[in-house]
């Protein structure tokens, strides 16, 4: 994650998002560079508007946040079933993780650098 910060600062200062001035905040930093990381995200960075993902990003509702509301809802409807709910929510949570490390490797830099 240190590496797409790295990225986030130089855009916030104007700098070029290039392999020297990404290893160099890195290393300010403290954190033990790898040169194939800050390949991979100057080369995934090379044509993207990063203020314009950081606009379509925050203007995306947290998808957590409204089925957070609508489950505690829900549970303060129904008090008595609490126990069979939270063992519900948990299974289907346990599903959706398995599902997430299942997957066809993702899209993004989340994948790549974690």
């Amino acid at each position: 994650m240190e590496y797409v910060y790295a990225a986030l600062i130089l855009n916030e200062t104007g700098a070029e998002i290039n392999e020297d001035n990404v290893t160099g905040v890195l290393e300010a930093a403290g954190v033990d560079v790898e040169e194939s990381r800050v390949k991979a995200l100057v080369a995934a960075l090379e044509d993207v508007d990063i203020e314009e993902a950081i606009e379509t990003a925050a203007a995306a509702p947290a998808a957590g946040a409204a089925a957070g509301g609508s489950a505690d809802a829900d549970a303060s409807a129904d008090d008595g079933d609490d126990d069979e709910d939270d063992e519900a929510d948990a299974a289907e949570e346990a599903a959706d993780e398995d599902d997430e490390e299942d997957g066809d490797g993702g899209e993004g830099l989340g994948e790549l650098f974690g």
